[in-house]
Formats: C-alpha cells, structure tokens, sequence
C-alpha cells in the first residue's frame, strides 16, 4: 500500500455533493429556519388570561390579579412626586427701588401735566395728545379730559393725593399675577370729597402701579427638585382575586403597569424586535451552514435529514416561547435535553452540541438574558446527549433522564446556595422541575426516537434492533425458502460487521443491511447456487441472457420487498447497492461464446447500481464477493484466501465500484486483514472420516459427473471450468 494511506481512493463520494434540486432544498429549509425563528422570537401572540390593552382603551371585563403580587410602581411614583411638585409654590422676591422709583416717576408725572395744563399756546386736542404721548402712564382719553377739566386748586389735591395713595398700595406686596387685583382696589384708598378728582387720581395711580416682586425660577426649580427627591418609590401591592380594573373603565398608565407586572398584558408590536431577531436567526444559520457544508461535517447534508433538523429546532423553540417568557419554574421544566438528544441521535452528535447553543442563545433571548436558566439548560442538555449518544438500547434513554435530573439539581442547589436566599415553596417548585425535566427529556425523546425515525425513515438503532430479530418476516421467509442465501448472509454480516467496527464506521447498520442484502432471491431460491444440494442446474435449460436476467432481477426483487416491508431507505441501500455496477461474468462469458463472433451487450449482464455510496454498503459489496468466492475456489491455505481476496478487493477498486464510497486506502487495507481472518475461521479445512459404504458402491458414485456448480459474480476474467468425473 502507499505510504499515503488515508489518502482518499478517490473523489468524494456523490451524496457530499447534492444534486440541484437537493441544494435548492437546502436553501428553502435555511431560509424556512430563518424565517421561523425571526418570528418565534418577534411576535408575541396573545395567550390565554392575557390582553393586548393599551392606555385610553375601554376595559372589556372585569380584570383580577391572578395572584399576590408587590412591585415598584412608575406611575404612582410619577404621580406622588408631581404632586410634590405642586405643593411648592413659586418663589417671589422683592425688587429693589420699585417704591421710590414710582414715586419719583409720580411727581415728574405730576409736573408735567400741570406744565401741559397752564400751556395757553397749545389747543385742548394738542394736549390731549401730548399727555398720551407720556411713557409708562396709559389712561382713557375721558381721563386725560377728566384731568385736564379741573381748576388749579383740584389739580393741586390730586397732584398731592397720588404720591400718597401710590406709596401706600407699594407698600403691600405685588406680582404679576396680583396687579390687576391691586389696581381694583385703589379706589379704597383715595380720599378726595370730588368725584372727578377722585377719578382723575384713581387713574394715575392705577397708571403708575407696578410690581414688586419678581419670580425666581431658579429657586423654584430647585426646591420642586428636592420634593420630588423626597419622594420614595411607591409600592403597588394586589391581593390575589382584588380587582384591577372593572369593565367598561378606561385603561390609564397604571393599569397598564399593573397588567405588565403580573403577566396579563401583551406589549405592542415593536419594528426593532424584528430587525433583532432576524439578526440572531440570520448568525445562527450561519453557524449552522458553515458546519453543514465543511469538509470536517461527518453527517451528508441531505434534504431529509436538514427537514427533521429544522422541524425539530422550530417545534421546540415554540414550546420554549410558550414556557421561558414572563415565567418562574415553567423554563426549568423546558426539556431542552429532549431536542439535543433527538438530534444527537437521529442526526448526529456534532449537530446536537450545536442545537444546544442555539437553544441557549433563545433562551438567553427569551428570558432577557437569565444566565443562570442558560447555563442550567445547556448544560443538562449536553449531559443527556452525551450520556444518551445512539440511543442502542431502551435502558439507555432511562439512564439518559437519570443523568439530566441529576444535573438539573446539583446545578439548581449550586445557583441558589445559600438555601436561605429562596423561600421554602420556591425551593421546593425548583427542585421538583430539575427532576420533572430529566423525565420529561426522556419521554419525549424515545417517543420521538420511534415517531420521527418512522416519518422521516432513518434507521435508529431500536429500528435496526427490530428488523435483526429472525422473526421478522422476510427474514423468517429467507430462512425457509432459501436457507443458503440466509447462511451467506450470516457470513457476510460477520464479516462486515468486524470490518465496520475496526475502521469506525456503523457496525450495527452493517450487521443488519448485510441480513437483507439478498433477500431478492426469496422469489427463485434455485436459480443460486447456495441454496441447490443435489439436482439439476436450472440454468442449464436457459440461454445466458434469460439466466442473468434472473440473477440481476434478484436486486430488484429486494428493493420491491424491502419497500412493501417498509424497511428504512439506509437498509434499502445495501440491497441496491451491494452488486454495484458489476457483470455477471460466468454468463457473460457464455453468451460471447453462444454469439461468436457477434459482439454481445454488456449492459445485459450489468447490474443497475448505483454504486456503494457510502462505507457501510462498499463493506457488504466487498465482504459478499470475498465469501462467495472463497465458497467457490474452497482455498486450503491463509495465503491463498489472503490472495483471492486481495484480488478481489483491487479488482472492484480498478474497476471503480468503489468510486462512489469514502473508504480510504487505510480502510481497505484493515478490511482485507479483518476478511481474511474471518475466512479462515469459517472456511477451514475438515477431518475427512472413512466412508462406511463398501468399496464398490463408493466406486459407482465417484464415477458420476458432478452437477455443475453455478455461482454468482466471479472474480476471475473467464468462466469457471466443470469439475472433471472422477476416473
């Protein structure tokens, strides 16, 4: 052999590289993923007891709090410190220098008019428009009139009469908001016997009354600042069955608060929920992908095993949607273990590790980011997948649940030490879910382990266990219509199965396809040499192309009774593949000779294929041309059944039938070593005891020619010779 001898004898296989349609179903499952997890996680349907209520709405029942609950209250909170804030009034301060400043402004005021008034030069309608003219003084014309109508010794009182009323109404203190009030009540302080020299007065000094004191902002704010700091937080405290709002009231803030803190209100429909989770499903796919369709991926992509992926993801991310949000003990119970177990099984171990992270990353999505729940889900996961790994037995699953409950509590206690943190009743709800989810895990998985391996047709291990029982059907058929071809196969699945198991390839599946391998010859049992012992060749009354139509049509033959048996498609494999492309060569040869010298199709004496597509199947293909060839040559030595299979080994590599197989050359060399071993176990050499016949009747017998012996595919380029009658 090369030194090289991992090397890979050739291409990689067919099935690594889908056809078209296999890869355009690819892409529809990807975005299927993309599109199912974008809105497991964005939408947020209504669920039972909950409403979908927002502020300003008509409450549509009676709304009651399903259980006791306390929370810090926003709204009231907001509501007590705004009423904080009213309770502080504003700041006011006094203006300096308003008094004398207004009263200085009086006098000047007061002067003024008396020039206007004894002006002869100026007519009454000029100075009316002169007085008007004065800054900060605006009275009616009929005042100006009224003032301007009074004699000398009138104006003198008036003009006496305003700084003194307008010093006292400065005295008290005004605002902007109380100056119209003050200007009201100046008439109770004028004391003036005439009337319009009382009105001209009250005039003036309603005109010359201003402010005194300015609003402070700062200081306001300020000390609104420290009452509403003052203020703590507002606890809302419902009893269970209180209450919170009747039917037909509208739905305020803290309505809405109320409902939210106890689970009963679905928030509004975001767009930034959206765009978030399709960039979480858009990196998870990724991830996915990149294993999928890396060279170190042992799993083949296929459309069938990417649906039940996808299928399994989806159906359990909406069980956690409806388990992990708004929840306390619910998300501890969510079996996460179950769907890495499934797919740990049904898919494969690396894709298991990969759907724990991706329901880690939903969880950690859908709880807000619980790391505890995270961690307690991920970890109980791996541990069952692991414990789990094929799932060969029904006591594995049992043993699986034991091991997820186990971890569910030690990570439980190790989260919630001390005890003393949590109340008893908490403690005890906690507990109870880490054993109920190792259950739960189980149950669901070996119920899907039967479900899913049916609806999707793999080949799970209980599957295989089943059809390797002798009483299933075609095998009990195979037993008593053709017990050679049924001891054949007992040989070939031996020496399959060790060959399997020495290059890691699946032992269990090979055992179980190498027993249907050639069920096909239930249907003409004596057209096989194996299951003749004395008679007549059949083939002897046909000609080559009807003889090897019969021994090709026993593939046929097995695929129609693997699929009216319902046997799994990689059981099916074996049976279409086992034969390959290969030539029936006996019959081959003997039609050439029948046609000489016409050239003869050799398409008639092919089998149809496909050839083997994967290690299992080359390994029944090999193993099945070994023992019959041994069978036929009956080697007497180990070097001689080394060298037959040897060849037939290179043969069927030259020949390219395996072509199509991931066998490397290291493969093919241990399988030679494994073959030949069990070769020589099975075929060796036996005691010949003294016959017990008489001499004579031992002669006669050994004069007679023996029957001729027809085999299937021959290894050799030429048709096997008759054995000669002895002399």
């Amino acid at each position: 052999m090369p030194s090289d001898a991992r090397a890979p004898i050739s291409d990689p296989p067919a099935r690594l590289r889908p056809s078209l349609r296999a890869r355009l179903l690819l892409v529809v499952f990807g975005a299927l993923f993309i599109v199912g997890t974008t809105l497991a996680l964005a939408v947020r349907w209504p669920t039972m007891g909950q409403f979908a209520l927002r502020a300003g709405d008509v409450s549509p029942t009676d709304i009651r709090a399903p259980q006791l609950t306390e929370y810090i209250s926003e709204a009231l909170t907001e509501e007590e410190r705004l009423q904080a804030e009213r309770r502080v009034t504003d700041v006011f301060e006094p203006v300096r220098r308003v008094r004398s400043e207004q009263l200085a402004r009086a006098r000047e005021v007061a002067a003024f008019i008396g020039s206007v008034r004894v002006d002869d030069s100026s007519t009454l309608d000029q100075k009316l428009q002169t007085l008007a003219g004065l800054p900060d003084i605006q009275l009616e014309q009929e005042e100006w009139q009224t003032v301007l109508a009074l004699d000398d010794e009138a104006w003198e009182r008036v003009a006496d009469e305003v700084p003194t009323v307008l010093s006292f109404v400065l005295l008290s203190e005004i605002r902007d908001s109380q100056l119209a009030t003050i200007r009201r009540r100046v008439p109770s302080f004028v004391d003036l016997v005439n009337e319009d020299e009382a009105r001209a007065a009250i005039a003036l000094v309603r005109a010359l009354t201003k402010p005194n004191m300015a609003f402070n902002e700062e200081r306001t704010l300020a000390l609104r600042a420290e009452a509403r700091a003052a203020v703590p937080p507002q606890i809302e405290r419902y009893e269970q069955g209180e209450i919170i709002v009747r039917t037909g009231d509208l739905i305020t803030a803290r309505h809405i608060e109320a409902l939210q803190a106890l689970g009963l209100n679905q928030p509004g429909w975001e767009w930034w929920r959206l765009v978030a989770a399709l960039l979480v499903a858009c990196v998870m796919a990724l991830i996915f992908g990149l294993y999928a369709c890396g060279k170190e991926s042992s799993e083949p992509v296929t459309p069938r095993r990417m649906g039940l992926l996808v299928a399994l993801l989806l159906g359990f991310l909406l069980l956690a949607k409806f388990m992990i949000p708004e929840r306390t003990v619910l998300p501890f119970m969510f079996p996460l273990a179950a769907v890495t177990m499934l797919v740990g099984t049904l898919v494969g171990l690396p894709m298991a590790f990969l759907t724990a992270i991706y329901f880690g990353v939903m969880a950690a999505y859908l709880s807000n980011g619980n790391v505890d729940l995270v961690v307690y889900l991920m970890l109980a996961g791996l541990v069952g997948t692991l414990v789990l790994r094929k799932g060969e037995r029904t006591s594995a699953f049992i043993t699986a649940g034991a091991a997820v409950s186990g971890v569910s509590l030690a990570l439980l206690l190790a989260f919630n030490l001390p005890l003393g943190s949590i109340d008893l009743t908490g403690a005890i709800q906690l507990l109870t879910a880490g054993l109920a989810n190792g259950a739960i895990a189980a149950s669901i998985t070996l119920i899907g382990f039967y479900l899913l391996g049916a609806i999707f047709d793999i080949a799970t291990p209980l599957r295989l266990m089943e059809l390797a029982r002798p009483n299933h059907p075609l095998l009990r058929d195979l037993v008593m219509k053709a017990p050679g071809t049924y001891h054949h196969s007992l040989l070939v699945s031996n020496m399959a199965e060790q060959a399997a198991e020495a290059i890691g390839a699946d032992a269990f599946l090979t055992r179980v396809g190498a027993y249907y391998h050639d069920i096909g010859k239930i249907n003409r049992p004596y057209f096989f040499v194996e299951n003749r012992l004395q008679g007549i060749d059949p083939h002897t009354q046909l000609d080559p192309w009807s003889s090897a139509k019969i021994i090709i049509n026993h593939v046929k033959d097995g695929e129609e009774m693997a699929r009216r048996h319902k046997l799994p498609q990689r059981v099916r494999d074996f049976i279409a593949e086992h034969q390959g492309t290969g030539i029936v060569r006996v019959f081959y040869h003997q039609a050439q000779q029948a046609a000489a010298p016409d050239p003869v199709d050799e398409k008639a004496f092919r089998y149809p294929g496909p050839k083997p597509q994967s290690r299992e199947t080359a390994l029944v293909m090999l193993a099945d041309s070994c023992e019959s060839a041994v069978r036929a040559m009956r080697p007497e030595s180990k070097t001689e059944i080394d060298e037959l299979v040897r060849k037939i080994i290179n043969q069927k590599l030259i020949e390219g039938e395996l072509s199509q197989s991931p066998l490397t050359l290291m493969d093919l060399e241990t399988t030679r070593r494994i073959f030949v071993q069990s070769l020589q176990g099975a075929h060796h050499p036996r005691v010949v005891y003294p016959d017990a016949k008489a001499p004579q009747t031992a002669a006669l017998e050994a004069q007679q020619p023996a029957p001729p012996q027809i085999s299937e595919p021959r290894i050799d380029e030429s048709p096997q010779p008759q054995p000669a009658a002895a002399g």
